[in-house]
């Protein structure tokens, strides 16, 4: 069950407010860029990509960002597989006074729209949210109904790129896989799960268990874990047959106490998988691996 040949992806930066909490997270499109390029070099195989405002530090979904932070990537020679997030555009915030309105919070576009710069950036991999889900004790809510899934997953495999598909819970395996039994997700499919995110499914290891016994037998899996359960999560998703994700999008800390940049996050992650017996892939492994189509390096 052990997988020995392991892909590894780093989230460089996501979308919540961490910029303020470590001098390490990426802000801006070139800090992004050089962030990634770092982890590459340091052993990554997949770059996950959010992009934030350089002003604000918010998470942002301006497609200047995202090319600019593609172009430095790709200009910079290093081989790595980008997978840039279709998540933002999702969200909604209802506030208990007034639940008809919608709160200054709310970012919610539809599903090709939330897909704007893949469409035009043509990544290997982007993600797909599949489902809703409640963003911990905040008045905002992602949201993940199955028509904007099913439009989305479509649009996919229209601009010939492999969906990543986020799952949070085990109601959300369940969505994945209709998709995948109505044949708008190409062989093999391609599933994160995504543990230890409140209200989500927690980073349980009989949750996790259920949630792999849930997949199909041809899908190729990815998981991680928020927070310190981030690197006894890498040994957990390896042993269990998958693959593995760190990143200071999940958390910030090296080691107790002590803040990390990607490069050593990806750097320590390595070294866990190394001492389990098995490798981290290259990237061109890992393309044949999971069947990407639009090999753009």
């Amino acid at each position: 069950m052990m997988n020995r040949n392991v892909i590894l992806t780093c989230a460089l930066t996501g979308s919540s407010d961490t910029a303020s909490k470590s001098q390490y997270v990426p802000v801006t499109p070139k800090e992004i860029a050089e962030s990634g390029i770092e982890a590459a070099q340091a052993g990554a195989t997949v770059l996950h990509i959010h992009v934030r405002d350089p002003e604000t530090k918010k998470g942002s979904r301006k497609l200047e960002y995202y090319r600019e932070v593609v172009g430095r990537i790709r200009d910079s020679g290093v081989d790595v597989i980008i997978n840039l997030t279709g998540g933002m555009g999702g969200t909604l915030e209802i506030r208990d006074e007034d639940p008809s309105s919608r709160g200054p919070l709310t970012d919610l576009v539809g599903a090709k729209e939330r897909l704007a710069h893949v469409a035009e950036l043509r990544p290997e991999i982007c993600t797909l949210d599949c489902g809703t889900i409640n963003l911990s004790d905040s008045t905002t809510f992602h949201v993940g109904t199955p028509e904007l899934l099913r439009v989305g997953a479509r649009y996919t495999q229209e601009i010939g790129v492999k969906p990543e598909m986020e799952v949070f819970d085990t109601g959300h395996v369940w969505l994945a896989n209709t998709l995948v039994e109505e044949k708008l997700i190409d062989s093999p499919p391609l599933y994160q799960l995504c543990m230890g995110i409140r209200y989500g499914a927690p980073a349980n290891p009989r949750v996790f268990a259920a949630m792999v016994d849930m997949l199909p037998a041809d899908a190729q899996w990815t998981s991680f874990s928020i927070g310190a359960v981030e690197f006894p999560w890498v040994a957990q998703s390896v042993l269990m047959g998958g693959n593995v994700r760190v990143g200071l999008e999940d958390n910030l800390l090296l080691s107790r106490g002590v803040k990390g940049s990607n490069a050593q996050l990806v750097a320590k992650a390595k070294q866990i998988i190394e001492l389990l017996g098995a490798r981290v892939v290259s990237p061109d492994e890992a393309r044949d691996t999971l069947g990407l189509k639009n090999q753009t390096k």
